[in-house]
């Protein structure tokens, strides 16, 4: 999916811990809160954010509210903000899947987990899929006009940064994730930053 305007430079970052994340159970449209160390992370990246310079740079939000106190943290801890919420931010739809472990689904049903990483995600019961998600997401980004940081969730963050770096929706599994951390993507080009000043490459 390509783009009729370069984009604008952006800021992805994942939600912190979540109770189900620790838990092991699937999220999708569902929801529950940060964790201690969730929080934590959250701070951090504001912290990340801190050094960086985003004047007049917008904010968006993911509207769960996994993400949405993210973001919260987040631009408190950087002097950003304010946080517009942002619906087509929201995580991967996963239909009948949403709130169950994801070991119980496994050991119920192999043979749909044993393909490219994250393409299980398209066998989810009454789910979005990957291409309906980059779709969703391609909208969204087509309409932005400056610098953006963005709070979101997984599975949409990394299509996110597959789109932004003009790689199909399939490459998902190809991309880098993490809690915690502050990706920002410049003219295709995607650098992971886990700790003020250090980064990696993802």
């Amino acid at each position: 999916m390509s783009f009729t305007d370069p984009l604008p430079d952006l800021l992805v970052l994942r939600h912190g811990e979540t109770e189900w994340n620790l838990a092991g159970r699937l999220q999708g449209d569902q929801d529950s809160p940060l964790t201690e160390l969730g929080r934590a992370q959250a701070f951090r990246q504001g912290e990340i954010l801190r050094a960086m310079s985003l004047d007049g740079w917008d904010w968006y939000s993911s509207p769960q509210g996994r993400a949405r106190q993210t973001a919260e943290i987040a631009a408190a801890g950087s002097g950003g903000g304010p946080v517009q919420v942002e619906p087509h931010l929201r995580e991967i739809g996963i239909g009948n899947w949403a709130g169950r472990k994801r070991a119980e689904l496994i050991a119920e049903s192999p043979a749909l987990f044993d393909g490219p990483p994250l393409a299980w995600y398209d066998h989810a019961p009454c789910g979005e899929g990957l291409v309906g998600l980059a779709a969703r997401l391609h909208s969204f980004l087509s309409g932005l006009t400056h610098p953006s940081v963005l709070v979101t969730h997984g599975i949409t963050s990394r299509m996110l940064r597959c789109l932004a770096r003009s790689l199909p929706p399939d490459a998902i599994g190809q991309v880098g994730g993490g809690q915690g951390v502050v990706y920002r993507i410049v003219a295709g080009q995607s650098t992971c930053f886990d700790a003020p000043p250090e980064n990696t490459k993802g």
